[in-house]
């Protein structure tokens, strides 16, 4: 199962509807939003991907009272975790959270096989024992380096950059 992974989308309509066209038309069956989706305006946006996506808050919530509330109403193939989640895909555990620090906590600990964050908006994949630790990078479009994210392969466990405006992946 492919698995893709955003992160850090502060309300870039665009970019998160790129990357969700992407998702659709390349075969990813799961999204994990590790946080700063930011406003209840973009739920409709995420939710034109065709199959289940998870997110959770960051530390640019938005207004947590409507996100909450149309996750699985409204929305009904959207999942809201809170400040942390954890899921089972294409058979691995995975955990997801906004901060690389508690990220990496995690990972360590040895309960996952794949731990997801966001918050600095710098792409990046480490192993810490058997899990697998990646930070899609940010949506947003905000930094040096153009807007990202990732996309996990569970039977291979190999991840690729996939940069908005450039179908060119990066395999790590």
């Amino acid at each position: 199962m492919r698995i893709a992974i955003f992160s850090d989308t502060h309300d870039n309509i665009p970019n998160l509807r790129a990357a969700v066209s992407y998702c659709n038309a390349y075969g990813v069956g799961t999204i994990i939003h590790c946080g700063d989706l930011i406003s209840p305006f973009m739920l409709p946006v995420l939710a034109e991907f065709g199959g289940a996506a998870h997110l959770i808050y960051g530390n640019n919530a938005g207004d947590q009272h409507l996100i909450s509330q149309r996750c699985g109403t409204t929305h009904p193939t959207l999942t809201h975790h809170g400040i942390l989640g954890a899921i089972e895909a294409g058979g691995l555990k995975i955990a997801f959270t906004h901060y690389p620090e508690m990220a990496r906590g995690l990972a360590c600990q040895g309960r996952f096989h794949v731990v997801c964050c966001g918050h600095n908006h710098r792409y990046g994949v480490e192993r810490h024992g058997d899990c697998l630790l990646v930070n899609p990078g940010e949506l947003l479009g905000a930094e040096a380096t153009p807007p990202c994210f990732a996309i996990l392969d569970s039977a291979t466990m190999e991840v690729e950059q996939v940069e908005i405006g450039n179908s060119r992946p990066h395999n790590q």
